[in-house]
């Protein structure tokens, strides 16, 4: 895994130029929460089709008199002439075409749609159901999880900032899978819960609070689109990916997401030789925390925060694991871990503007 760090003469840098396009979604808003307390940039724009000529107080109350810039709708060339650094929050597909018209103009971008997480386009299609326009442009972007790509997220013009599932079913599973640890040919069973806000600020009627609370229920079930982006990366881990079966679920709460995950070990497995191989891959990550034998995550734990919290169980005789992990999946999940991307490709030091706590209650 590559641990390389960047960002030592950060503070000789001038303010970054930062737009958010697609600004009044869940993730877009969050984006800018984050991005107004960051020492090192200035918001330049936001863009939204729906609501340009609006203030951003109008859209989000919680950011009134904290953005000057006025909504406006998005055209390439006046953004690119405006930012250095653009994060696109557009629905898939629709963000393909702005990335590509950004880079274009020679501006670097954090795309959090699924347009530019995919190593094959065929991938992207088979799931997506179109076809890349840009498989050049995909083949140079980098997927943006820091743990595992760091090196080269420095290096990108394009980071497709990972889902928010498999952001926390990779933080957990990358150790074990790393090191060759799981048995040959034996699926991995992720079962995964979400907050209501995964669905997005326009989500249909299952996802709004009245059809969803008091209740929990399993969605997509065998053809949710997170499903490929996990096996692409633990192949890039083990060479051959463990079989995965990814169930996700919606619990009626805001934020958070959590994984309980079932896998089997290739020879017995102690849990202080499993928490020795978790805490040695992770001692030198900011934002994960191995807690210890015995601990369970929370989502309450990690809610409004860049953490990620790792917690395993095993079971020596039956040579199983049982890993969990928890996420908000609005800031790891999504805005916080892209800002920790822009991080990256800009030198700054990498938890910059991310430090903050989680808040409790």
């Amino acid at each position: 895994m590559d641990r390389s760090k960047t960002g030592a003469t950060a503070t000789k840098t001038p303010a970054l130029r930062v737009a958010v396009v697609g600004a009044t979604g869940y993730t877009g808003g969050e984006l800018l929460r984050l991005l107004v307390t960051h020492p090192r940039v200035t918001i330049a724009a936001v863009t939204s089709e729906q609501s340009a000529g609006k203030s951003l107080g109008e859209v989000f109350p919680s950011l009134a008199r904290l953005v000057d810039q006025p909504l406006v709708a998005f055209d390439p060339e006046k953004i690119a002439a405006r930012a250095d650094l653009v994060f696109v929050a557009l629905p898939s597909g629709s963000a393909m075409q702005a990335v590509a018209s950004l880079v274009g103009l020679g501006r670097r971008v954090v795309d959090l749609s699924p347009d530019y997480r995919f190593v094959d386009p065929a991938t992207y299609q088979r799931w997506y159901a179109v076809p890349h326009r840009y498989p050049t442009l995909l083949a140079k972007a980098v997927y943006g999880l820091p743990e595992l790509h760091r090196r080269r997220i420095a290096r990108a013009r394009v980071v497709g900032n990972p889902g928010c599932y498999p952001t926390a079913a990779l933080l957990a599973l990358a150790p074990l899978v790393k090191k060759g640890l799981m048995r040959p040919g034996a699926a991995v069973i992720i079962d995964a819960k979400s907050g209501i806000s995964g669905a997005g600020r326009g989500a249909s009627l299952p996802y709004h609070f009245p059809e969803a609370n008091e209740g929990l229920m399993a969605y997509k079930v065998g053809h949710h689109r997170h499903q490929p982006e996990i096996s692409q990366e633990l192949a890039r881990l083990a060479n051959v990916a463990p079989p995965v079966v990814f169930t996700p679920h919606l619990v009626p709460m805001t934020r958070g997401i959590f994984c309980t995950i079932y896998a089997e070990t290739a020879a017995a497995l102690t849990p202080e030789r499993a928490l020795a191989i978790y805490r040695g891959f992770y001692k030198d990550e900011p934002f994960v925390r191995v807690l210890e034998e015995g601990e369970s995550p929370q989502t309450k734990a990690v809610w409004g925060s860049n953490y990620c919290d790792v917690g395993v169980a095993v079971d020596p005789e039956a040579k199983r694991v049982v890993l969990m992990s928890a996420i908000d999946n609005l800031v790891k999940g999504a805005a916080g871990q892209a800002i920790q991307n822009m991080n990256l490709m800009c030198g700054y030091p990498e938890s910059l503007g991310l430090t903050a706590p989680p808040v409790f209650p």
